[in-house]
């Protein structure tokens, strides 16, 4: 009796399609979380900065008994916050503002629109006291 033997080498199409159905939802899963990761450090940016603002001002105040208002900065000449000693880069996300009112508060603003696919603007802010907050988020989800 001569039995013979079938070679069977390779996938069937139902392997595939459930392999390639298998990478579709792991990919519908981990490209959101990806897409939010990214602009969660995007935003580091602006708290970097916004901090940087506060202990400048705080020095300028130690030194000159009020706050002072830098304005909007301008990245790309580095006007605004030049008085204070803050450099925005001209590849900076956000553009950043100080006002100061009466030389015994202020308020720091970074502002960033469309840091992921949407037009949502991204705005962050800082005080006298610390306080540093994210008005809008534009991190979704």
């Amino acid at each position: 009796m001569n039995i013979r033997k079938q070679n069977k080498k390779g996938f069937t199409l139902i392997e595939l399609m459930i392999v390639v159905v298998i990478i579709g939802i792991l990919a519908a899963l981990a490209i959101p979380r990806f897409m939010q990761a990214t602009t969660k450090s995007k935003q580091s940016e602006a708290k970097q900065i916004l901090k940087q603002i506060y202990t400048m001002e705080r020095t300028y105040r130690q030194e000159k008994g009020v706050y002072l208002a830098g304005g909007p900065a301008d990245s790309a000449t580095g006007a605004g916050l030049a008085a204070l000693g803050v450099e925005i880069m001209p590849t900076a996300l956000y553009s950043y503002s100080v006002t100061a009112v009466a030389g015994t508060s202020f308020l720091a603003t970074a502002t960033a629109t469309g840091l992921d696919d949407d037009p949502t603007n991204d705005v962050w802010t800082i005080d006298q006291n610390g306080n540093l907050q994210n008005t809008t988020n534009d991190v979704t989800g």
